[in-house]
């Protein structure tokens, strides 16, 4: 079986990844790393995923022969060690931002300089049901950012008959990870909700990229992300207005065109909800329009640390290794 390496495995989304591999029936954890909890046992950090190993600091001349990893380090400190696998012939799933933005300006714009622009040409963009032919065979996969995820599925049937659209997004506290701020604590998070990074999300460019790709020309995309006291859990709502040319154009049909046969998106007759997806790869999507209005409503549920983050770079791992697509992620 293919071994795989995660790095980065203390985090959440990381320690999500290790355990999602050390379960598949197709894959062997090689090993699990962390630059802050070296020598600790995953499962003394994270008992409820049940994977007895134990972290590591990362040694490419220990770890690197391997014939695939999963990286989930924060944006900037990303880059490097996935060039110094991919250096190694190791494929490779980034958890960061370091390779999603296809322009280097645009990702310095928002992040900080990038330490191995040489692959950003290279980087496939690790949403499945959008970059499926070519993430088969891949080396080096950018998974995309949660709010991107759901925001791009929510739109993307949609993409080129919009005008302009506002992205409601709410989510759970795991999304900010382990380490609590103020605005994370469950003080202030508890019994309220609150808007935060407004007009400054990096999600935003990443949202705006990939609607483009999808066909959507000069629109003007607002998105505000909404802090709410869960652990996970994640849902776009999304208002849009579409093209003085597009009002008649029969919304539930593109939708059901564009998602039929794809094994984790589904479309739902009601508004979904953060608990209709938690712990699956799942995406449930409504849509709602009015024929002739110019107006339709999408809305949008994952759970930010699975379809979100890990259970869709094993997704994108299946694919790159030629395994079954839903090879130890099934519903």
């Amino acid at each position: 079986m293919p071994d795989v390496l995660v790095a980065g495995a203390s985090g959440y989304a990381g320690a999500l990844a290790a355990r999602l591999v050390a379960r598949h029936p197709a894959l062997e954890l090689a090993a699990a790393t962390s630059r802050s909890d070296a020598g600790r046992e995953l499962d003394e950090l994270y008992p409820h995923h049940r994977v007895g190993v134990r972290l590591e600091e990362l040694d490419l001349r220990r770890h690197g022969d391997v014939d695939a990893a999963i990286v989930a380090y924060p944006h900037g400190a990303a880059a490097p060690t996935v060039a110094a696998l991919r250096a190694r012939g190791v494929k490779v799933v980034d958890l960061s931002a370091d390779f999603r933005l296809r322009d280097r300006a645009t990702y310095e714009a928002w992040y900080v300089p990038h330490e191995a622009p040489e692959l950003l040409a290279e980087a496939v963009y690790g949403l499945p049901e959008r970059y499926r032919a070519d993430l088969r065979g891949a080396g080096l996969v950018a998974g995309p950012g949660c709010f991107p995820t759901a925001a791009v599925l929510a739109l993307a049937p949609l993409a080129p008959h919009l005008a302009d659209v506002v992205i409601d997004a709410k989510t759970g506290v795991s999304g900010a990870g382990r380490a609590a701020t103020p605005t994370t604590h469950f003080v202030a998070v508890d019994e309220n909700v609150v808007a935060y990074k407004v007009g400054r999300h990096r999600h935003t460019p990443e949202i705006d990229q990939e609607l483009a790709l999808a066909g959507a020309v000069d629109v003007a995309v607002t998105f505000v992300p909404h802090l709410v006291p869960l652990d996970q859990g994640e849902l776009v709502s999304c208002y849009a207005t579409l093209r003085a040319d597009s009002r008649d154009v029969d919304v539930a049909a593109l939708f059901a065109g564009a998602y039929a046969g794809e094994p984790f998106v589904e479309l739902v007759g009601a508004p979904p909800g953060v608990r209709d997806v938690r712990e699956t790869n799942l995406c449930r999507i409504f849509v709602h329009a009015e024929p002739g209005s110019g107006k339709a409503m999408v809305f949008a549920a994952i759970d930010n640390l699975w379809k979100g983050t890990a259970s869709q770079a094993v997704q994108s791992l299946n694919l790159m290794l030629g395994l079954p697509e839903d090879a130890g992620i099934a519903p």
